[in-house]
């Protein structure tokens, strides 16, 4: 299903796994061939520094991200481009989304709600365009996202319980681990890794689960397939690559930090 109207565009795509981006470029290419994806960022700090080279018309925002979050990063993109929130959580999005002054995909996202949403992006940009060219957004609409962000970082805010004890099998019977004794989070293909300083277990709940149910603030995805205790790190250093590399407090195994996620130790 593909928008009417030829309106041209440019977007830009955030988000921390590379593989949700590649797909989400490949849908918004079949449902709107018109919109150029002229950039990706892996987290809210890149994009905005990315929006601010490359100004897209678009943004495609997923909201749980390490570093800065994609809540907090549109109080300052939304001044730049209409602000379209992906996310696997309705919790953050629906009932003010609805109310037309920015808009949200859940994911994985489906052919018929991406049509919509370019339609819509569609007519804003044009509404945009009809009201003065020169201006980034109309200053009702301007108030008005300021508004939903505010309520939507109150909402984010709001005393959440987040996970404090992992369950683990061994062998007949059931460990409860508290995520205070645990070092790191390792994905492998059909499990992942609980190391402690005692020993490791291994879970089938995935990486991406454990990061949007476990307290950002005390666990920071370090590499695509890792998740740190940040109170857990003993200090971070560069190996003659380049790489950075993280020792852990009661372990000897060094951590790799992806290039994507270097931006949690800018002093480096």
């Amino acid at each position: 299903m593909s928008v009417k109207a030829a309106t041209t565009a440019t977007a830009m795509i955030v988000d921390d796994e590379t593989p949700m981006r590649e797909q989400l470029r490949a849908r918004l290419q079949q449902a709107w061939p018109q919109l150029s994806i002229i950039a990706e960022a892996a987290n809210g700090i890149a994009a905005i520094e990315q929006a601010e080279i490359d100004k897209p018309d678009i943004i495609f925002l997923d909201i749980r991200m390490p570093g800065k979050n994609g809540i907090e990063a549109a109080s300052t993109l939304a001044k730049q481009a209409l602000i379209v929130f992906v996310t696997a959580y309705d919790e953050y999005a629906i009932q003010a989304f609805e109310r037309g002054a920015m808009d949200y995909l859940l994911k994985p996202v489906e052919a018929e709600r991406l049509a919509a949403t370019c339609q819509r992006l569609q007519q804003q940009l044009e509404q945009r365009q009809q009201q003065d060219k020169q201006a980034p957004a109309a200053p009702n609409q301007a108030k008005q996202v300021e508004q939903l962000l505010t309520q939507l970082m109150q909402h984010q805010g709001q005393n959440r319980d987040y996970l404090r004890w992992i369950q683990a099998s061994v062998g007949s019977s059931l460990r409860m681990i508290s995520t205070k004794e645990i070092l790191f989070f390792r994905s492998d293909e059909k499990y992942t890794l609980v190391q402690t300083e005692q020993a490791e277990f291994l879970i089938r709940k995935s990486l991406k689960e454990l990061e949007d149910e476990l307290d950002p603030k005390e666990f920071w995805r370090i590499h695509r397939s890792t998740l740190v205790r940040v109170s857990a790190i003993a200090e971070v250093t560069r190996d003659f690559r380049g790489r950075q590399l993280i020792a852990l407090k009661g372990h000897t195994e060094k951590l790799e930090v992806s290039r994507n996620h270097t931006h949690l130790f800018q002093q480096m």
